[in-house]
C-alpha cells in the first residue's frame, strides 16, 4: 500500500469549515493523511470540525493564496520529520467541489502514471503547458529534494493572484522539468477548458467541478452544473448545495440552476456576444 500525504490549501471568506469542505476531507482521508492550512482566520470551533480527518489543521490569514498554504503545510510536515514516511505527497486545494463520485480510479491513475509528478488537469497555452495546482501528485524524489524545499519555502506574497499563478503554479511545472524530472496529467486541454466545460469533464470521469463554474459567463454553465449534481453521489450533491446556498445565496442558486431553456439560451448568447465584442476591441 502506498502511503500518501495530502497537503491541502483551503480558503473561506467567513472562516467557515463548511459541508463541502468536510465532505472533501472525509473522502480524501480514505486515501492518506491530510495536513490542512487555510488562508483565512477561523475560530477553534470551526477547525475542530476537521480533527477526525486531518493530522494537523490551521486557519490563519496570510495573504499568499494557495501556494502560501502549501508552503506552511509542507514546512510543518518537514519540521515534524514525517515526510520520509510517505511514498507520495499530493498538493490539493478547495478551488473545486467534489468528489462527485468515488475517486479511487482517479487516485490509481495518478499514482500509476510513469512520471515524477502528475496532475488531474494540464493546461496547454500557446508557449507552454503546466499542471493545474488544485490536485497534483509528487514523487519522493521531488518532495524530498533540496530544490523543491527551496522553491516551496521561498514562496512570498505577490501583487496579484495572476502573478501567483504565473510564478508558482506555472513555475512548479517548469522547475520540475529543469531538474530533469517528468510530469504529466490525466486531462490535457487548451486554455481554460477546466473552467468552461464541467459537464464534458464529468462525463469523461473527472469527479471535480471548479467552483468558478458557478459564477462564470453570466451563469451560462448552470444547466451543466444541474446535470452534474443530478448524476452525482447524493451526499456530495447535498453538501455542495448547502455550501453553494451559503456562499452564493439561495436566490442566486435557484436562478443559476434554472430549467427554462429560453433563459439558458439567453445567458449563452449574452456570454458569446460579450466575448465577441471583447475580441473586436
Amino acid at each position: 500500500m502506498l502511503k500518501r500525504l495530502f497537503i491541502f490549501a483551503g480558503y473561506d471568506a467567513n472562516g467557515i469549515i463548511d459541508d463541502a469542505l468536510l465532505y472533501y476531507l472525509a473522502q480524501l482521508n480514505k486515501f492518506g493523511d491530510i495536513v490542512l492550512y487555510m488562508d483565512c482566520d477561523a475560530k477553534k470551533t470551526e477547525i475542530n470540525k476537521t480533527k477526525k480527518y486531518c493530522l494537523y489543521a490551521v486557519a490563519t490569514r496570510h495573504g499568499e493564496y494557495d501556494f502560501g498554504s502549501y508552503k506552511r503545510a509542507y514546512i510543518w510536515a518537514r519540521d515534524n520529520n514525517i515526510l520520509n514516511k510517505y511514498d507520495l505527497v499530493y498538493i490539493v486545494n478547495d478551488s473545486v467541489f467534489g468528489p462527485m463520485f468515488n475517486m479511487s480510479n482517479l487516485i490509481k491513475k495518478l499514482d500509476s502514471m510513469p512520471t515524477d509528478a502528475s496532475g488531474v488537469a494540464v493546461s496547454k497555452h500557446k508557449t507552454h503547458a503546466f499542471m493545474e495546482s488544485w490536485f497534483v501528485r509528487l514523487n519522493k524524489n521531488i518532495f524530498t529534494s533540496n530544490w523543491f524545499d527551496e522553491f516551496i519555502s521561498s514562496i512570498t506574497t505577490q501583487p496579484t493572484k495572476n502573478r501567483v499563478s504565473v510564478k508558482y503554479e506555472h513555475g512548479l511545472s517548469r522547475l520540475i522539468s529543469e531538474h530533469k524530472c517528468f510530469w504529466g496529467g490525466i486531462y490535457v486541454h487548451h486554455g481554460r477548458f477546466t473552467y468552461n466545460n464541467p459537464k464534458r469533464l464529468f462525463k469523461n470521469g473527472c469527479p471535480f467541478i471548479k467552483k468558478a463554474c458557478f459564477t462564470r459567463h453570466y451563469g451560462a454553465l448552470g444547466n451543466e452544473i444541474k446535470y452534474i449534481l443530478a448524476h452525482s453521489n447524493k451526499n456530495a450533491a447535498t453538501a455542495i448545495m448547502n455550501t453553494a446556498n451559503r456562499v452564493y445565496g439561495a436566490d442566486y442558486m435557484n436562478w443559476f440552476l434554472t430549467i427554462n431553456p429560453f433563459k439558458i439560451i439567453w445567458r449563452r448568447l449574452k456570454y458569446a456576444t460579450r466575448k465577441t465584442m471583447d475580441k473586436i476591441k
